[in-house]
């Protein structure tokens, strides 16, 4: 009789043990973490979509901070304006005649003139970012890399470049790229006249400009990225509530 009370007591014991146990783990996830359940807080699509903008906006503010400064573009393998495709033949040719010293001095001065330019791209982008229309927040989230800044590119370019064409233009004058175009052109339209080779004279307002707002759209993408796999990147409260919900 006395083993069998015995028993009962150990049993009894080991119950109230158990159960003081989930209460302590029970207070212990409500102190440390608000509540001891790893579910991840429900988003609205509202939520997304303030979560992106705030993406790209942090994005390209970084974006300009770094491609603005003097070598923002033409130390940046990634984004360094290159002689105009259109125009690679007179490149060559230029080479070939031991112009090296003035095809060097515009390859820098065109990148000159798209740093100028990024002087003053943050407004134009920052507007188009806040006017941009999402439908579906979710779709983008969950595309994955580089999705905010894809949908922000095919849905702005053309807004972009009307109001990015005009600062470009001035910053070509400010630093006067042109004056180390035109010798190089106007040797090889020389040379073309008694070879009877087509002349080729791009437009250089355009190349600068399409090559800036493309290199703007690819620091932006970086920095989107990191926001979606880093998260000491998401530096708000929306950015760790809607990416922290991202799995990597």
């Amino acid at each position: 009789m006395k083993r069998i009370f015995l028993t009962i007591s150990i049993i009894s014991s080991a119950l109230v043990i158990t159960q003081s146990c989930d209460v302590l783990n029970s207070v212990a996830g409500d102190v440390l973490g608000g509540t001891a359940s790893t579910t991840k807080p429900s988003l609205t699509n509202d939520e997304v979509i303030s979560g992106l903008k705030e993406a790209l906006i942090l994005g390209i503010k970084n974006s300009v901070n770094i491609s603005s400064v003097t070598d923002g573009f033409l130390k940046n393998d990634l984004i360094k304006l290159s002689f105009p495709e259109d125009a690679i033949k007179v490149r060559q040719k230029a080479l070939d005649w031991g112009l090296n010293s003035q095809v060097e001095k515009f390859e820098t001065t065109l990148n000159r003139a798209a740093e100028e330019a990024s002087k003053e791209a943050l407004p134009i982008f920052m507007d188009a970012i806040k006017g941009m229309s999402v439908s579906d927040g979710f779709a983008i989230l969950k595309e994955g890399n580089g999705a905010a800044t894809r949908y922000l590119k095919n849905g702005t370019t053309l807004q972009l470049t009307t109001a990015f064409s005009p600062i470009v233009k001035n910053a070509i004058s400010k630093v006067k790229l042109t004056e180390y175009w035109t010798p190089i052109m106007n040797k090889y339209n020389g040379a073309m006249l008694i070879t009877g080779g087509e002349k080729v004279n791009p437009d250089l307002d355009k190349y600068v400009t399409e090559k800036a707002i493309s290199g703007l759209f690819k620091l932006v993408e970086i920095e989107e990225d990191k926001i979606r796999t880093n998260p000491i990147a998401r530096v708000s409260d929306i950015l760790v509530k809607v990416f922290g919900t991202v799995i990597n």
